[in-house]
């Protein structure tokens, strides 16, 4: 079943209606708001690479509160636990049977602060929640539900006492974007209800969180022309084959891309995607997965710098057939 024009004005408007409530605890930002709300619609995962203070807390807040779900906060540290993340089996000598007690990662949004100041173990401990949002503990598994989300922050300033994180794991995350400091403007309105230090605590829920699964599951019935997945895959491939790139887009790259242009294009009121929806979303959504090689990178060559010219090189589709 294809999504009719008349569901994709509907998702336009709710979808609008979403990034209006949650712009409005995180003011003059709604690129940033609508990438990670279509993340979340798409059933992914976001990586801010951003300096403190910007608003990656009040981002998690008010994307739970509008959608009537749970939020948690991981501070990541060197000395955390991986079951400080997914919880704990204890042993209840009252009723001699084991209790599992859950851990923070059993939430609708999930902000992991600073992830890379854990230690690798610590991080994978994110990687089967991430995928398959479920947690196995002592082999029985645990689902966290939907909608779910994990924005992982990491501070691109301060690496001292870090971990990098590995290229399989970055490969986990569908989007990587910064919400980065507010204009003038923007700033003097924040300054001037500083009195209130919780702005997402004033925020109405839009729509339930099985609404957002519903969402989810019609964003997934987006139509895609076979011009449009060639598109797609002749991008991905032409990263692989660019010089400056030691490794290129995975084939689970170009399976988040198709999955998040679908999003994409019911949240614009269509209900087919464009090579514009691809072209849009390329860069947070692929330069994390790109590993650059050393030379090249150390010349100046970045990862925006390889997806901008694989864009230039692979020729769009010019047209659609009838849906």
């Amino acid at each position: 079943m294809t999504m009719t024009p008349e569901q994709a004005a509907w998702f336009q408007g709710t979808f609008a209606r979403l990034v209006d409530n949650v712009d409005r605890a995180l003011m003059g930002k709604r690129d940033v708001v609508a990438l990670v709300l279509a993340a979340m619609l798409a059933e992914g995962h976001v990586l801010l690479e951003d300096a403190p203070g910007t608003g990656k807390t009040s981002l998690a807040k008010a994307l739970a509160a509008t959608v009537q779900g749970t939020s948690s906060r991981i501070q990541f540290t060197p000395d955390l636990l991986p079951s400080d993340v997914t919880g704990v089996t204890i042993y209840d000598q009252n009723t001699r049977t084991f209790e599992f007690h859950r851990g923070p990662v059993f939430a609708s949004i999930v902000l992991a602060d600073e992830i890379n100041r854990a230690s690798p173990k610590t991080q994978s401990a994110l990687l089967e929640v991430m995928e398959e949002s479920r947690i196995t503990i002592d082999g029985t598994p645990h689902d966290v539900g939907r909608p779910f989300l994990v924005i992982a922050t990491q501070n691109p300033i301060e690496q001292a006492g870090t971990y990098k994180l590995p290229e399989a794991q970055l490969d986990r995350f569908l989007i990587k974007t910064s919400i980065g400091y507010p204009d003038l403007a923007v700033a003097e309105r924040i300054l001037a209800g500083a009195a209130d230090r919780n702005p997402s605590a004033s925020l109405s829920a839009i729509i339930t969180t099985s609404a957002v699964a519903d969402m989810a599951d019609l964003a997934a019935t987006v139509h895609v022309e076979p011009a449009v997945l060639r598109y797609a895959a002749e991008l991905s491939q032409a990263t692989r084959t660019d010089t400056a790139a030691r490794l290129g887009v995975s084939v689970r790259g170009s399976l988040a891309m198709i999955r998040i242009a679908k999003v994409w294009a019911a949240a614009q009121g269509r209900h087919y995607v464009i090579p514009d929806d691809i072209k849009a979303l390329a860069a947070p959504v692929w330069t994390h997965r790109l590993v650059l090689d050393p030379e090249a990178e150390f010349s100046g060559t970045t990862a925006e710098t390889v997806v901008a010219r694989a864009l230039e090189a692979v020729a769009a589709p010019q047209s659609r057939s009838a849906a």
